[in-house]
Formats: C-alpha cells, structure tokens, sequence
C-alpha cells in the first residue's frame, strides 16, 4: 500500500510540473447591438506550451458589474490552441438591455460601467483530461453612443 501512495504522489508531482496553456484577456469592448442585447467581445490570447494543437472543450463567462452577475453562457467547441504558439480568441458576450438600464447608477457621467469578467477555457490535455484555464480582468466599458447605434442598424 506504501509503494502504491508514493507512486500516486510522484504522479501528482509530475503532472503539478507540467507546463499548462497560459491566458490573458487583452480587451474587453463593444461588439454589436440588437434589439435583445448588446454584445462586447472580450480578446482572450492563449499561449499554448505544447507541440501540438489542443482543443477546446467549452468556453465560460461571467461578466459582473458591481458585484452583479450582468452576464454569464457558454460557448461550446470554439476550436484549438496552434501548437508552440499563441492563439488568438475571441469571446462574445451578450448583455440585456435590461441589466444595463437597472446600471444607471455605475454609468454616471463617463457613459461606462465598471466590470470584472471572468473565463475559463476548458481543455482537452493528453493524459489529465480536461483541465480549466482560469482567466480574468477588471476594467472599464464603455456603452455604445448613438453613432455606434446608427452604424449598427445600416449593417443589420
């Protein structure tokens, strides 16, 4: 039973040790509008240490805005990490006109909200199996103005 403990550690350390894909969110900023939501996209850049391209399970977010869940979904299979390269990814998130307007307050006179948004890449590594890549920021929003709304509506 002894070996059988030192075994299960040594594989623990070494799976501890092993280099994992490491993420960034590099900015968060308005997408589109619709009559639902209005939707921002966060730019996640994901370093992949492997040879080999890994895939992505699922995709989570969370966006809050004073301590308030504004947002939340999944997106599932987005695609791989390039191997030995740095991925460039892009996640939708969509927020009810709702939530922004019961916001008023954080909006003030600067026209953003104040937001932390958190994700998780859910990976595919060989030999552990799936594995959370957990990433976040904080920062600011800026709303859209009435020329990013006029703009919206000639591409719709």
């Amino acid at each position: 039973m002894d070996l059988l403990d030192k075994a299960k550690n040594y594989v623990a350390g070494k799976v501890a040790d092993m280099p994992k894909p490491e993420a960034n969110v590099d900015d968060v900023d308005f997408k589109s509008i619709s009559r639902e939501c209005i939707t921002y996209r966060a730019d996640v850049s994901v370093k992949n240490p492997y040879s080999v391209s890994i895939p992505i399970c699922e995709i989570s977010y969370v966006l809050k805005s004073a301590g308030r869940v504004i947002a939340s979904g999944n997106i599932p299979d987005p695609g791989s990490l390039k191997g030995t390269d740095t991925t460039k990814l892009e996640v939708p998130v969509k927020v009810p006109h709702s939530l922004l307007l019961s916001l008023a307050r954080d909006v003030g006179r600067d026209w953003d909200i104040d937001y932390e948004i958190e994700i998780g890449l859910i990976i595919d590594l060989p030999v552990i199996g799936n594995f959370t890549v957990p990433v976040s920021s904080k920062g600011e929003i800026k709303l859209p103005t009435f020329s990013d709304l006029w703009g919206a509506s000639k591409n719709e």
